[in-house]
């Protein structure tokens, strides 16, 4: 090992100060980066589950894949992608969020109120979900209204458009949290089950085998990481789990979102009446898990990929 004396000015830092220095501003930035990684891959499905999910007139008797051919034909290729713009601007600040936010909590819940092991990461997870849905949910609405639009039927010409509108057509600021409350409600569970079933399948199998599916870290060896592959399995699975539970709640708050852009808005006014009205005009499997399907080959990609990027980000950045 080199010694102290060896080392030049432009050296690198030693592992300690390597950690502390910026800590945040490189655990937003890596969380940030996970979330637009993921989302990218998935930006064409997510346009397509919210048609689906608010039974846009047009798409309204497709199923998944149908749909997936129908807007090419229709708005073009492009159109796949419409509403991503809006997409990035609030992902990279909310997978930022997230993922901060449950490092923080996790080290909180453990540290202040005595609770470990699996709960603590079922706790933290929930509460980062929620702290960065509050965060960014102006975003979502604009991403949302942008992406139900079909091609010459547009109400809103752009994000600032829409966000203008939304402000001046809808009750100011409270246009642009309608059906906060189900987000909320939803995501406690989607984010606490999400973290919670990755953080238990890592360290059980880092536990039980950490030759066959872990290796050194590559900015601090002495912690050890799952492989690239497991790190996708076990993301995707904590998606597919997490998705399953907290999907009609999903479906909710997408209609309250759409509000005044659906005929039917002013029967989905609140969380509770939005959930009845659609379970009895479409029921169970139509209404309340309409686009499910869609939505695990959503869902399971961009966790594998938002879980698999920031523990590479984290060995980047040396956050390890």
């Amino acid at each position: 090992m080199a010694s102290p004396a060896a080392a030049g000015p432009g050296a690198a830092l030693p592992p300690g100060a390597a950690r502390r220095d910026f800590y945040w501003l490189r655990s937003f930035i890596a969380g940030g980066v996970a979330g637009c990684c993921a989302k990218t891959t998935t930006a064409p499905l997510d346009r397509v589950k919210i048609l689906l999910q608010a039974h846009n007139h047009h798409y309204k008797h497709l199923g998944v894949f149908s749909t997936l051919c129908a807007v090419p034909k229709k708005e073009g290729y492009l159109g796949l992608y419409k509403g991503n713009g809006a997409m990035m601007i609030r992902i990279f600040p909310y997978g930022a969020i997230q993922f901060m936010a449950f490092d923080q909590y996790k080290k909180v819940i453990k540290k202040q109120l005595g609770i470990s092991g699996h709960v603590h990461r079922l706790m933290a997870g929930s509460m980062a979900g929620i702290t960065a849905v509050i965060c960014t949910y102006p975003l979502d609405m604009v991403r949302v209204r942008l992406a139900f639009q079909v091609k010459g039927e547009h109400k809103y010409m752009g994000i600032i458009h829409a966000f203008k509108m939304i402000y001046t057509k809808e009750g100011g600021l409270s246009g642009f949290y309608r059906g906060l409350m189900p987000t909320v409600v939803g995501m406690a569970p989607y984010a606490g089950f999400s973290f919670f079933t990755f953080g238990t399948l890592k360290s059980i199998g880092l536990a039980q085998a950490p030759n066959l599916l872990g290796r050194p870290s590559l900015d601090n060896p002495d912690v050890l990481v799952l492989k690239t592959h497991v790190n996708l399995l076990c993301g995707g699975i904590a998606g597919a789990i997490a998705q399953t539970i907290s999907y009609p709640l999903d479906v909710t708050r997408r209609r309250m979102q759409l509000g005044a852009v659906l005929p039917d808005s002013e029967k989905c006014l609140t969380m509770v009446q939005t959930l009845k009205y659609v379970y009895q005009q479409h029921g169970i499997r139509r209404g309340l898990y309409r686009g499910l399907s869609l939505n695990y080959i959503r869902c399971i990609p961009s966790q594998a990929v938002a879980f698999t990027t920031y523990e590479l980000m984290k060995q980047f950045l040396h956050l390890n």
